[in-house]
């Protein structure tokens, strides 16, 4: 059985690095007082600033850490970094080259992996079974699968009477990407790989919410021998280092996944720029039953496209619209599966739902709620914070909640 790692007392008393606190996280050694104060990436070096915010685990509320609260200052000198990294040995690689750099990267996860699932899953506050099964092996496959896809990538072209139309893909420049908190790595490496294919270079920012495991993606890279320059960090609030980003004019495109208020004002900065314009935002998605349905499956799937990752994925099944001939059947059917789902210490092997990502977030989840009743809706179960023992008793937990 997996011990977890909960830091207590001044969050500043003993820096520890990232490799020591996993180990520590999953072999429960103890130790106290301790953190990992994570670091901006800019040209190939770690830069650590005095103003930083703290960075708090979601299964206890504890501090475990830190990370720079960066500004415009610190993307500026990542755009400087990226732009001098393209005049350089990298903006003359090959498809071929840069494809193996890919696949040498995905090796330095691959070699981090067990670490990597602790840190995100005290980080996020998802299972470790999460972490462990899905977030840090898709992160490698992101890199294996646009190392192999971009060999086979072909221009096209078509004859006319008197001229010949092609279309070829060439690298954008400088890319800005900016990466939410539920599954950090994932969607990181999802954005970075195809920008390292094309031949980019890049300036990121993943959530301040879940920074540790992009701040491990900065040293896989460079054990990688990707050059400096190439793939730039920035950590920071939105609204400050994440604005710096969307509005400089030396980034030529922006990948952005997040919420819809915050992706509006990213498209309302960036389009009177013309910058290329990727956004992935949140949604209200509906499972859609129809009373033919193979029902056992449906209920099956139908709480798994709710509840994963304690349901904090864009693409959840949050609206369930069942037709009414099997209404009731489904809603008892589908109660008891969630029931079924034990809420906890994430580091267990019994637990199938950690913690919310915050406890902000649990407060917004609970909101949600309580509107849902005030229009008239009835929950027929969760919608309460469970009670769990030590250090479990501050952590963001809510019970899956079923409403009609």
């Amino acid at each position: 059985k997996l011990q977890f790692l909960y830091f207590i007392g001044d969050p500043t008393a003993h820096n520890m690095t990232w490799e020591k606190l996993a180990e520590e996280w999953r072999e429960g050694s103890g130790a106290t007082e301790s953190h990992f104060k994570a670091f901006n990436f800019i040209n190939g070096e770690k830069v650590h600033k005095d103003k930083t915010i703290e960075n708090l685990a979601p299964a206890t509320g504890r501090c475990i850490g830190s990370i720079p609260d960066s500004d415009a200052a610190d993307v500026e000198a990542a755009v400087k970094a990226a732009e001098a990294a393209l005049k350089g040995p990298w903006g003359k690689t090959t498809v071929e080259q840069r494809s193996a750099m890919l696949n040498k990267i995905a090796d330095e996860l691959e070699k981090r992996m067990k670490h990597l699932a602790a840190l995100e899953s005290v980080d996020q506050g998802k299972t470790i079974g999460m972490a462990t099964n899905v977030d840090i092996p898709r992160a490698v496959s992101n890199f294996r699968f646009f190392s192999g896809a971009m060999l086979h990538t072909s221009d096209g072209f078509h004859r006319m009477a008197e001229a010949l139309n092609y279309t070829t893909y060439t690298r954008i420049g400088i890319v800005g990407l900016i990466t939410p908190w539920n599954l950090p790595l994932y969607l990181l490496t999802w954005k970075v790989a195809p920008a390292l294919a094309m031949g980019n270079t890049i300036v990121a920012k993943p959530s301040e919410l879940t920074p540790f495991t992009a701040t491990v993606l900065a040293e896989a890279c460079q054990a990688a021998g990707l050059p400096d320059g190439v793939f730039n960090l920035v950590h920071g609030y939105g609204h400050t280092c994440g604005a710096a980003i969307v509005s400089h004019p030396k980034i030529k495109a922006i990948s952005f996944t997040g919420g819809t208020v915050t992706g509006e004002k990213v498209a309302a900065t960036a389009a009177p720029m013309f910058k290329k314009l990727s956004l992935e935002l949140g949604g209200k998605n509906p499972t859609i039953v129809f009373a033919d349905a193979q029902f056992e499956e449906a209920v099956a799937g139908a709480a798994a496209a709710g509840f994963t990752n304690q349901g904090e994925i864009c693409l959840c099944g949050s609206r369930i619209l069942v037709e009414r001939s099997i209404h009731d059947k489904f809603v008892e059917a589908l109660v008891e599966k969630v029931k079924a789902h034990v809420v906890g210490d994430p580091r267990s092997t019994t637990s199938t739902m950690g913690a919310l990502v915050s406890k902000a977030h649990r407060e917004k989840v609970e909101g949600y709620i309580k509107m849902a009743q005030d229009l008239g809706g009835s929950v027929v179960c969760g919608g309460v914070r469970p009670q769990l023992p030590a250090p479990f008793t501050d952590g963001a937990f809510l019970e899956p909640t079923v409403i009609t």
